[in-house]
């Protein structure tokens, strides 16, 4: 497995991270402190599997964040912890918010801005890290035409560029997704698209758990 022992390792992203997480830092090993979500099912995963590798799994997802809110967060909930792998999940709001809030313009992260702070955030980050996760949005909708699918497919595509730029390990989750919209209407994963049932965070965990080679 790619994460060496007794490492600390760091979820940051949106609501599908947060899951209810504990505050201020979500941390521990009782229900709930890591949320009720993927990090959740990865930090199982690697206690059961790995009980010696000692990994200190934290949560810091704050629900409706875009990649904005993640950079006047960097600080505190990133830099000052000391992760030794970080993950990063964002893109959803970002993308989200151009049409659920088509008017209010102030609150959309274009592509422009969206690649250059996930680069800034990166290159702040990534000499302190042994290793960098990045996690693409997504939209549980296999209709490729559909607007906002189209949309999050710019997103997670610039996302895949910045991965590949800094050497990170990229995760698409939302080919993930599409495999098993192959098989299941999106209403098997999620009502509205975006937030996934208990086997659309599974999906995210093992996709997460397949790239570090658990």
């Amino acid at each position: 497995m790619k994460i060496e022992n007794g490492s600390k390792l760091l979820f940051i992203g949106d609501s599908i991270t947060d899951c209810g997480r504990a505050r201020p830092v979500g941390e521990g090993l009782h229900w709930n402190n890591l949320g009720n979500g993927y990090v959740s099912l990865v930090s199982a995963q690697l206690l059961a599997k790995y009980p010696e590798s000692r990994i200190r799994v934290i949560n810091m997802g704050v629900g409706g964040d875009t990649v904005r809110h993640l950079k006047a967060r960097w600080q505190t909930d990133v830099l000052d912890l000391k992760p030794d792998w970080l993950s990063i999940m964002i893109g959803i709001n970002d993308v989200w918010r151009q049409f659920d809030n088509p008017l209010i313009y102030e609150c959309h992260v274009y592509l422009d801005e969206y690649v250059s702070t996930l680069n800034q955030l990166i290159e702040e980050t990534k000499p302190t890290l042994k290793g960098l996760v990045l996690m693409s949005p997504f939209i549980i909708d296999d209709n490729k035409n559909d607007a906002m699918r189209k949309k999050m497919d710019e997103y997670r595509f610039a996302m895949k560029e910045v991965a590949q730029k800094h050497g990170a390990i990229f995760v698409d989750v939302q080919e993930e997704f599409d495999n098993f919209l192959k098989h299941y209407h999106s209403y098997a994963l999620a009502l509205d698209r975006i937030h996934p049932n208990l086997t659309g965070h599974m999906i995210i965990a093992n996709a997460f758990l397949k790239a570090i080679e658990f």
